[in-house]
């Protein structure tokens, strides 16, 4: 078995979902550990980086022999749930993949950026430096990433989250938002007396599916497209017989390059101060929870140009059956967030690579081993010619 796909399958084994997403759960600290006993059996030097009480990233060096350019593979450790899996830690091989929670999103990128690491340091490094960093927290607020940049500083930075094997310059960001509609409680029986929360709540997201609709209309992004909205949790009320006096909701919205996050509170605020218009006893309150910025890198940047440039030569060296063609005029942009925004706001060009598969925070997740296997060899070109 190829090492990189040895090291996948021991790192889908180990159970890392996010604390912070589903509580009680186990964390990154196991996983940190494996692959910091990894990295230094491959020759790296290693640092843990606590990014919080039990969440340290893992971060591996390779000094080249000679001063020079450093590159930074970055991918983060954590994963989403597992409610509905059968054997979600139980990395099955069948039909050319490997099956399992975090399989594609994203150890299948760890593996492929340790493993490079591995054969950059059997080959050797001329010049400059590699740094490898398994982070925590991408899941949900990148504490990890947030972390990393504190510390560490590269020239360039491939961040391997699943693509495709497709190269992405940026990808959306997002924004997360509270809105509370007011009512007053009164007995079922009384209407005069009481006032309904939820119906108000109906109003907002009327309106809200009609920003969608506009949202979707607008020219967008040439490479990540339209921004969107949608709800995504939502309650109120406290019995059967009783008018609900509050009623909150709680949505998100995805940007592209161009937009804040003041921009898209505007358009809330204008979607509220309509609706009081219309109605001067309609009561609500909208609260910007948290957010993340769009990313973006220049696509005559040399970054992307060297990678594709590694992947060529790579797949000459060891095309794969089934290989797709890598095409120096196409670079994507991706509509998931990522920390490349948090290496791209500290001053770190980054792009995105990493193998394909299906099943994102789905039941059912897999990567495809050859994907793992074509992306270890692209970064590890990346990292002589860097």
């Amino acid at each position: 078995m190829d090492r990189a796909i040895r090291l996948l399958r021991d790192l889908v084994a180990i159970d890392s979902v996010n604390p912070s997403l589903v509580e009680g759960a186990a964390g990154e600290a196991v996983i940190a550990d494996a692959l910091a006993a990894h990295m230094r059996g491959i020759g790296l030097d290693v640092e843990l980086q606590e990014a919080a009480p039990g969440r340290r990233n893992v971060i591996g060096v390779l000094e080249g022999r000679s001063r020079g350019r450093s590159l930074m593979l970055c991918g983060h450790m954590d994963t989403v749930g597992v409610e509905g899996m059968t054997a979600p830690f139980d990395p099955i091989e069948r039909n050319g993949r490997i099956y399992g929670r975090g399989s594609q999103d994203m150890k299948g990128g760890i593996a492929a950026m340790v493993d490079a690491a591995r054969v950059a340091a059997e080959r050797g490094l001329a010049s400059g430096r590699l740094i490898v960093a398994a982070v925590v927290d991408e899941e949900y607020a990148s504490i990890g990433a947030d972390a990393l940049v504190t510390r560490w500083r590269a020239d360039a930075a491939v961040v391997t989250e699943p693509t495709d094997l497709r190269i992405a310059i940026g990808h959306k960001g997002f924004a997360w938002f509270e809105i509370v509609t007011a009512g007053r409680a009164a007995h079922g029986s009384r209407p005069l007396d009481g006032r309904d929360a939820i119906l108000r709540m109906g109003r907002v997201l009327h309106g809200l599916e009609r920003l969608d609709r506009d949202l979707a209309s607008r020219a967008g992004h040439p490479l990540m497209g339209a921004p969107s909205l949608h709800a995504s949790l939502i309650e109120g009320g406290r019995e059967l017989s009783s008018y609900p006096d509050r009623c909150a909701l709680k949505l998100e919205r995805r940007t592209v390059p161009g937009e804040t996050e003041i921009d898209v509170t505007g358009e809330l605020e204008a979607l509220l101060t309509t609706l009081r218009r219309e109605d001067p006893e309609f009561e609500a309150t909208l609260t910007p929870l948290f957010s993340r910025p769009p990313y973006a890198l220049a696509p005559e940047h040399e970054l992307p140009r060297a990678l594709r440039e590694a992947q060529a030569r790579a797949e000459a060296l060891m095309p794969a059956p089934d290989a797709r063609a890598p095409r120096a005029d196409q670079f994507v942009g991706m509509s998931f967030w990522t920390d490349a925004a948090v290496l791209g706001s500290a001053g770190i060009p980054s792009v995105l690579f990493g193998p394909g598969g299906a099943g994102l925070h789905s039941t059912e997740e897999y990567v495809e081993i050859q994907d793992v296997l074509r992306c270890r060899d692209a970064l590890a070109a990346l990292a002589r010619s860097w």
